[in-house]
C-alpha cells in the first residue's frame, strides 16, 4: 500500500511539472533587461554588392521625428546603438537614406534587437 501511495505521489508531481512546462515553456533569459540601447551593425550595399559610403541611419519612435544614429563609412558599415524601451509595443522604425538622393531610401522595423550585422541593399535612383 505504501509503495502504491509513493508511486501515485510521484506520478502526480510529474504530471504537474509536465503541465507547467507545457503551458509556460522552459525559463528563458530576458532579451532586454531594462530600457537602454541595443548595439547593431548595418552594412549598406548597392544592388550589385558595392559598399555605400555616407548613407544615414536614422530612427523614429512613435510620433517623434527621425533623428540620425550614424553614417556609413567607406566599407559601407555603420555601428549604432538603437534606443528601445522594454515595455514598448512598437519596434524602432529605421530609415536608411542617401542625403545626395542617388539611392532610394529604405524603411524597416526591427522586432529583434540582438546584436548582429544586418546587410541592407539600396536601389539606385536613376
Amino acid at each position: 500500500m505504501k509503495i502504491f501511495r509513493n508511486l501515485l505521489k510521484a506520478s502526480t508531481l510529474t504530471t504537474a511539472l509536465f503541465i507547467f512546462q507545457a503551458c509556460y515553456g522552459t525559463p528563458q533569459d530576458p532579451l532586454y533587461f531594462d530600457d537602454g540601447y541595443a548595439p547593431m551593425t548595418f552594412v549598406m550595399e548597392s544592388t550589385d554588392g558595392a559598399p555605400l559610403e555616407g548613407i544615414q541611419v536614422r530612427v523614429k519612435r512613435g510620433e517623434e521625428s527621425f533623428y540620425d544614429l550614424g553614417i556609413t563609412d567607406a566599407a559601407g558599415r555603420c555601428k549604432v546603438d538603437i534606443p528601445y524601451r522594454r515595455n514598448d509595443v512598437d519596434s524602432p522604425y529605421l530609415r536608411f537614406q542617401d542625403p545626395n538622393g542617388n539611392f532610394f531610401y529604405k524603411d524597416t522595423t526591427l522586432a529583434d534587437l540582438r546584436e548582429r550585422e544586418i546587410i541592407i541593399k539600396l536601389r539606385e535612383a536613376k
